[in-house]
């Protein structure tokens, strides 16, 4: 009996069309856990090439058909995740930025942007893996415009991220599977694991272009908030040094500020907006890690306050009714898991203390007798 529908699905990507015969009720996660929608998955999927595509919309069409071989998505849950998207990109994507790109490539580009936001701020590090292939292609075509190097530089900070989750995913074991059962949801590794596979990446990285100049210049205005001027290097994983990153969201500068928290903390939007200039960011982002630690106690505890914002953190720990980070951390947004290891692993190469050691200065008086 043919398992197939006979029912065609047409569509565009890129300059692509195809044609595809699906067959339903073959949804659910795959070894990992990472979905992908049904109608990709390579075996059960036909393709009539009528005209010719850009490159980089068949290499992301194959990239999907590629990793959807093991994972597949539920038809409603894809629909419900492309009206998610679609809510998503028109309060964040920056229509007048993207426009200098092909109308090809563009749709190409929105579509990934959505897609690591989504998993960015989801429930398994593992699903990151799946966008390193395409964030790799992504890069150069947004450094290839002047409008979009900021999100360039936003992304490439971003690429460890993806590798780091492809290595976790080969070294996880696979979930055990029952018949007649759907697979499991994945197991996010646990913080150990992620600081041993960050140590191990970062051992030889050099500093990055622009750290440098910068180091010298921030580590005073830490040093004078009273917060350990190693905790600089957070600029690293945020930016990459470059000042020009700005998130698909909004969040701008060396050290991500989003508007509203730019504004807590003193930075002006205009006549420049200072998210952009090294000195004040950074003493932004100094007395807002300070706050932090002040109220949760310990560095790691910060660093995830200060990415996934303090509210996500004191609901994990009061509903789990801990006081340290290496017990929420599985629970926390995918970025969020990755961004505190990955400080750790770099404060660690660049300053050789741990954070867990870091302690704060405190300015020195000048004046006062004893």
């Amino acid at each position: 009996m043919n398992p197939w529908n006979d029912i065609p699905t047409r569509g565009r990507v890129g300059r692509v069309t195809l044609c595809a015969r699906f067959a339903p009720n073959v949804a659910g996660r795959g070894a990992h856990g990472v979905t992908r929608p049904t109608w990709l998955s390579a075996p059960k999927l036909r393709f009539h090439f009528k005209v010719i595509c850009s490159p980089l919309a068949l290499i992301l069409m194959l990239s999907c058909i590629a990793s959807a071989q093991e994972f597949e998505l539920d038809t409603n849950m894809l629909n419900q995740a492309l009206d998610s998207a679609s809510v998503w990109a028109t309060e964040n994507l920056d229509e007048d930025v993207l426009r200098v790109l092909n109308q090809a490539d563009r749709k190409q580009v929105e579509q990934f942007i959505r897609d690591l936001q989504k998993s960015l701020q989801g429930e398994y590090v593992l699903d990151l893996a799946s966008l390193k292939t395409v964030a790799n292609l992504v890069v150069p075509l947004l450094e290839a415009h002047e409008e979009t190097q900021p999100y360039a530089a936003w992304l490439k900070a971003r690429l460890d991220y993806l590798d780091a989750a492809d290595e976790l995913r080969r070294l996880a074991p696979l979930p055990p599977v029952v018949p007649g059962q759907p697979p499991p949801p994945p197991v996010n590794p646990s913080p150990s694991d992620e600081r041993t596979v960050w140590q191990k990446k970062l051992t030889d990285r050099p500093w990055p272009k622009g750290a440098a100049e910068l180091v010298p210049k921030l580590k005073p205005i830490f040093v004078s908030e009273r917060v350990p001027a190693e905790l600089v290097w957070v600029a690293e994983v945020e930016s990459g040094f470059d000042r020009r990153a700005r998130s698909p969201a909004g969040a701008a500068g060396l050290f991500q500020f989003m508007p509203a928290t730019a504004k807590r903390f003193g930075l002006r939007s205009w006549p420049r907006d200072q998210r952009y200039q090294p000195e004040p960011s950074a003493r932004a982002a100094a007395q807002y890690l300070r706050q932090l630690h002040d109220k949760f106690g310990d560095w790691p505890l910060a660093l995830a306050a200060y990415n996934a914002g303090e509210g996500t953190v004191q609901r994990l720990l009061d509903r789990h009714k801990t006081r340290s980070f290496d017990s929420v951390a599985t629970r926390l947004p995918a970025e969020t898991q990755m961004f505190v290891p990955k400080v750790e692993a770099t404060v660690l190469r660049r300053e050789g203390v741990a954070l867990t050691k870091l302690k704060a200065h405190r300015p020195k008086l000048t004046g006062i007798l004893n």
